[in-house]
């Protein structure tokens, strides 16, 4: 854990608080990402757990499939669609495919509930941990949560109630849930079906302060806070008890202010896009006429990955239920969708391969073909990229000295 802080590649998954018998918890630490913190000595049987299930240390390499992409993963079906019901497709960030997905394996029984993120009622714009167990509390859960969060910090409660749930997480989460089952047979026993999204990164809670300043939403008396949804993309939208609502647009949001703010471990990660889930969604962007995406407000559209079979079944059922309209999707096409996940990933090895020389650790990446996305990127840009990361990481020691 020592080692993980010190390089930040922690993600704040929360999984080794969770596995340590009580020596460690989460906590918020500046700039407002969750760490783990000591209260106890960590025995040894869980520092082996944690060791080969932290996604700052290992990240679970991709499964095999028909057809894996070096930005976008395995591939089994490749489809952008929506949820048919309206309510849904409103409420989620794109096109309700995941709130949709979740409510079908409640209704068929796949599951008995899903353990994912929700807003804090104590403090709406930070998350906590969610247990749900009908279509309404998934509907109202809906919508992404750019800021941190822990969703394994209470995995061991979760999986010692037994039963069969659904696991909604980002990208590292569902790693660090993948590698622990590798030595937690309750893991594959009560969780048939993992479900991620393509991530961008997690944003520091100060990004959030700056964007309610900016609002000139007074943060004190924030009761409810949505990061985007209702609508696509939707609006951040801050709201007070006395009636007060204050909104900023997507594009200023995210863009102007909590992409800024994405933590380290982030910015290198080789699987930002849910590749070891069984199914991961992400906006299905229209892109303007400069090859870029759209961020104009219209209906929602997810696109759709299966990675395995088990996602594959879920995605039929669904589709022939009329929970989804999906129509299959080249997987070129996600190239235009999503061409910041294909740089960052064409990027990855530049940017791992300068911190050995600034003595910092790296996380293992085999299996996610790595270096198989880094021969697309240009001289220029990897040599960059190289050169940026080993300053950010030395001004970044310095810094904490």
């Amino acid at each position: 854990m020592r080692r993980v802080l010190r390089g930040e590649l922690c993600t704040g998954c929360g999984l080794c608080a969770s596995v340590s018998g009580g020596s460690l918890r989460m906590d918020s630490t500046p700039p407002g990402y969750n760490r783990p913190v000591a209260t106890g000595p960590v025995s040894r049987a869980a520092e082996a757990v944690i060791a080969g299930a932290c996604p700052g240390a290992v990240v679970a390499p991709w499964p095999p499939g028909p057809a894996t992409h070096p930005y976008w993963g395995p591939l089994r079906r490749v489809t952008a669609g929506h949820a048919t019901d309206p309510a849904v497709r409103f409420e989620g960030s794109s096109g309700g495919a995941i709130s949709a997905l979740l409510i079908h394996a409640l209704s068929s029984g796949l599951v008995d509930r899903v353990l994912h993120v929700a807003p804090d009622p104590k403090a709406p714009t930070r998350n906590r941990i969610a247990i749900s167990r009908t279509a309404q509390e998934v509907i109202d859960r809906a919508g992404s949560r750019y800021t941190a969060s822990s969703p394994l910090a209470e995995i061991d409660a979760a999986l010692a109630e037994g039963g069969a749930m659904a696991f909604v997480g980002k990208p590292c989460d569902a790693s660090a849930l993948r590698q622990l089952a590798k030595t937690d047979p309750r893991v594959a026993a009560h969780i048939p079906l993992v479900i991620s999204f393509f991530c961008g990164g997690i944003p520091s809670h100060d990004g959030v302060g700056r964007i309610l300043k900016t609002m000139g939403a007074p943060a004190a008396e924030v009761t409810a806070f949505r990061y985007r949804g209702r609508g696509w993309p939707g609006t951040a939208r801050a709201a007070t008890a006395d009636g007060r609502a204050f909104e900023m647009s997507y594009a200023d949001s995210w863009g102007g202010h909590l992409s800024k703010e994405v933590q380290f471990r982030c910015k290198i990660c080789p699987d930002a896009v849910g590749g070891v889930a069984d199914i991961a969604c992400a906006d299905a962007w229209y892109g303007d006429d400069d090859g870029y995406p759209s961020f104009e407000e219209q209906e929602g559209r997810s696109l759709i990955v299966t990675r395995t079979a088990v996602g594959d079944r879920l995605l039929e059922a669904a589709i022939a239920a009329g929970s989804i309209a999906a129509e299959p999707l080249d997987p070129s096409e996600i190239d235009k969708m999503q061409p910041s996940q294909a740089r960052r990933k064409r990027l990855v090895l530049s940017r791992i391969a300068s911190l050995p020389f600034t003595l910092q650790p790296v996380p293992s990446m085999a299996g996610l073909k790595v270096f198989q996305a880094a021969r697309r990127a240009g001289v220029g840009a990897a040599l960059k990229n190289f050169v940026g990361t080993a300053r950010r990481t030395v001004l970044g020691r310095r810094s904490r000295l």
